[in-house]
């Protein structure tokens, strides 16, 4: 079994919280009866992510633990995200810091 449609999956995850996030930053979208989703995106995102690194580095060859290795990085934005206030310009940047290591980490993981 390959890790790399986890890679996918979090990277999926990450880019559909980052989405809903700037649509309801730009009130395109009023999640203000549904805010769960936003935050069920968030866990969606930091157990795939995890998920895919964990079995990446226990199970996976070596450009998937080479992807492992790039993802790890997007771990300290995603926990220090939720003690940043949602209301400042701090919250965005901080989301946006972990779009490189999921990026990375999904180019790496594609590698034949």
């Amino acid at each position: 079994m390959s890790p790399q449609p986890l890679f996918v999956a979090a990277t999926a995850s990450y880019a559909a919280n980052c989405a809903l996030g700037a649509a309801v930053a730009a009130r395109i979208v009023d999640t203000s009866r549904i805010r769960w989703v936003h935050h069920a995106l968030y866990i969606s995102t930091c157990v795939l992510a995890g998920a895919a690194a964990a079995s990446s580095i226990v199970w996976g060859d070596e450009r998937e633990r080479q992807a492992a290795v790039a993802l790890l990085p997007a771990a300290v934005p995603l926990a220090a995200i939720p003690r940043v206030s949602t209301r400042s310009h701090r919250h965005p940047l901080l989301a946006l810091t972990a779009a490189p290591f999921f990026a990375t980490a999904l180019m790496l993981s594609r590698r034949s």
